[in-house]
């Protein structure tokens, strides 16, 4: 593997079809085959109305923490693996790099005939565009917030 993988970058807009497929962005097909994965893993979002995709590298990042729990005897272990391990999906690619979404995904995300692949470095999210926007507005707003309260306390404004 290589000492530096790209990250998921850029927002995508793409199309669902009536047969429930999306065509992952090749920018982030190609990322997925620098790691290695055998298609994309796909999940539900725990916090948001979407789906999470990721690569190797998350899963392997994933089982490394897992691996520091005690897989009998740990609830947070049953926690964790049962809310993650059985809702992912390993979803293969056909030749023009297409995949065809749960059922139960596409209705968890809301995802209608458009859908935008947001990327957020080691994973990316599809989202119907729609219920996106005001998502990303009110994350935007947190990081400039977050930013202003650095700023002030930094010049002696804060507390």
């Amino acid at each position: 593997m290589s000492a530096q993988v790209q990250p998921f970058i850029s927002t995508v807009t793409g199309t669902l079809d009536s047969k429930g497929r999306v065509c992952i962005p090749a920018s982030f097909r190609q990322i997925l085959a620098a790691q290695n994965t055998p298609g994309v893993y796909i999940c539900r979002s725990y916090s948001e109305a979407a789906l999470e995709g990721f690569g190797q590298l998350l899963l392997d990042a994933v089982n490394e923490r897992f691996a520091k729990l005690d897989p009998l005897f740990s609830t947070e272990y049953d926690d964790e693996a049962t809310s993650l391990s059985p809702q992912t999906h390993l979803l293969t690619l056909d030749d023009q790099g297409r995949v065809r979404l749960p059922d139960e995904m596409i209705a968890h995300a809301g995802l209608k005939d458009q859908v935008v692949f947001v990327g957020m470095v080691q994973k990316f999210q599809i989202w119907d565009p729609q219920r996106f926007a005001p998502v990303e507005a009110a994350r935007i707003a947190r990081v400039r917030a977050k930013r202003e309260l650095e700023l002030a306390r930094r010049s002696g404004g804060g507390a």
